[in-house]
């Protein structure tokens, strides 16, 4: 149970101030309904955490845990570095023909990749931050 709560605290203060809050209510003023819009975050955010627990663990299996370390810091770096790159389309067209869920669930499952809650579950994944006794 401590492992669970560890890891919702981790990723709860991890998403403060994220892109996918501003995503969110760009989403929202957008489509003008809330439900399809929380069930398209919960579905992409399941998935793409699901995916970083499992390559985390999967990773863990072939890398020691100072190159796990190592390995997820350049990473974190390499995505911030990735973001200051600016986009060459900055316009935000949707034609509304895969409706709020779609869009939302496509649209989180990207915006959290490299994402810091992401990484923190990759690492916990890889179980770097709270090892096993």
């Amino acid at each position: 149970m401590e492992i669970i709560i560890k890891s919702f605290l981790l990723v709860f203060l991890s998403e403060m101030g994220d892109k996918t809050q501003l995503l969110a209510l760009l989403l929202a003023a957008k489509f003008r309904k809330p439900w399809p819009i929380m069930a398209g975050i919960l579905v992409a955010t399941l998935l793409n955490h699901a995916l970083a627990s499992y390559v985390g663990s999967f990773v863990s299996q072939y890398l020691s845990q100072h190159q796990l370390k190592w390995l997820l810091a350049f990473t974190f770096i390499g995505f911030g570095l990735w973001i200051l790159v600016p986009d060459k389309d900055e316009s935000f067209e949707n034609k509304h023909r895969f409706g709020p869920f779609l869009t939302t669930t496509v649209a989180f499952f990207f915006a959290e990749m490299g994402d810091k809650t992401q990484l923190a579950t990759l690492a916990l994944g890889a179980n770097l931050l709270m090892p096993y006794s």
